[in-house]
């Protein structure tokens, strides 16, 4: 089933969009008004002018490209990130380099992906002890 989700782009930038049928996730790119410098092991907002409405049954989840961390190191920090169906503001990436090189972003530059994904919300029941497993504590 497809889903829409309503989108303001305030960048020069195509919106995001898969790049084949069996494409998971949508690159984004970077929107910048002057390139960043990402020193190693230093770490960077990296905003995109992107801007989302979706249903609340759904959250985007930004994670890294993997072409990007394994040419140049560079990670989506708290991978993934987590855009709340609730949240209004721009869409911005928190990119760490963790190579020993500076790397630097321009705008324009396809910095992490966007992966839509089903959320179940659960009602927690406050209990005395839970049943036992196989596993147990280890």
């Amino acid at each position: 089933m497809n889903m829409t989700v309503k989108i303001i782009n305030k960048s020069n930038n195509p919106n995001p969009e898969y790049k084949t049928m069996g494409s998971s996730g949508m690159d984004v790119r970077a929107f910048l008004a002057a390139p960043i410098e990402i020193e190693s092991f230093e770490r960077a907002l990296v905003k995109t002018g992107l801007f989302l409405e979706m249903d609340e049954s759904i959250e985007c989840q930004v994670r890294s490209r993997s072409g990007l961390a394994l040419k140049k190191g560079i990670t989506v920090l708290n991978s993934p990130g987590t855009i709340d169906a609730d949240y209004r503001g721009e869409i911005g990436v928190i990119l760490m380099n963790q190579s020993k090189e500076k790397v630097v972003i321009y705008s324009g530059d396809r910095v992490a992906q966007l992966v839509f994904a089903r959320v179940e919300k659960i009602k927690l029941e406050n209990v005395g002890e839970v049943n036992a497993t196989e596993r147990g504590k280890g």
